[in-house]
């Protein structure tokens, strides 16, 4: 198996899994990321296969996706365990995303064309849309705004040449999804959120790189310092 093949390589979120495998991928990674199967659970294919509706061969394919994203162990012949978490792994991946989206922002505010602009201004309008139902309470909304989310991270980096550091960006993204939404199960999402991510649309609009990756990185580590001030046995 090629080992760059991730959810960087497969189909966008929007768009339909060409493959059973691709599906069983993405609902499971979906499932981890939610906390559906909690950290260092084991994974029994055969229990599994059934849940997802595909066969064993197929489920073993997405696992070894997911063991790619670093979000599942693989364990020789006693299976597979969703990862485990910590704090200081969440430090480790938050440090280092910074340093990977940080540089990618950066090669994108000085290639990107304005094809590059528009996409970032349109992925800024519907996560704005997200966010204000979000704070109404709609239904359904918090989903939404996390797809809308991730679209948005990927458009500001879209212009980096960089196939590696997109790919590596991308599973670190996934990795912090996990953490975020712990700090988000404990309290709401914080109304200043929609003003950051503004700040940082207006920085690299303005090809201002420096304060684009300052605001980019300051962004990033809000969510470490939530997550810093969980309980203790909350994440350990």
């Amino acid at each position: 198996m090629n080992d760059l093949v991730s959810s960087t390589d497969l189909a966008s979120e929007a768009d339909e899994p060409k493959t059973l495998a691709e599906a069983a991928y993405r609902q499971l990674r979906r499932d981890i990321i939610e906390g559906v199967h909690r950290p260092g659970e084991k994974l029994r294919v055969e229990h599994l296969k059934d849940q997802y509706e595909v066969g064993a061969g197929t489920l073993r394919e997405a696992l070894q996706l997911l063991v790619t994203d670093a979000l599942v162990v693989a364990q020789g012949q006693r299976g597979f365990r969703v990862a485990p978490i910590s704090l200081d792994d969440f430090e480790d991946i938050t440090r280092t995303r910074v340093l990977l989206e940080t540089s990618a922002l950066q090669q994108s505010i000085e290639l990107g064309d304005d094809t590059w602009e528009a996409n970032v201004v349109a992925a800024f309008h519907m996560l704005s849309r997200a966010e204000e139902k979000l704070v109404e309470g709609a239904k359904g909304t918090r989903e939404e705004w996390e797809l809308r989310n991730r679209a948005f991270h990927e458009v500001l980096i879209s212009a980096c040449p960089s196939r590696w550091i997109r790919h590596f960006q991308n599973i670190l993204y996934h990795q912090s999804e996990r953490y975020r939404r712990l700090s988000l199960f404990r309290q709401p999402i914080p109304r200043d959120v929609h003003a950051e991510h503004q700040a940082i649309v207006d920085a690299a609009l303005a090809r201002n790189s420096a304060e684009a990756t300052r605001i980019l990185s300051d962004h990033i580590l809000r969510t470490l310092d939530a997550v810093r001030q969980l309980p203790a046995d909350f994440i350990n």
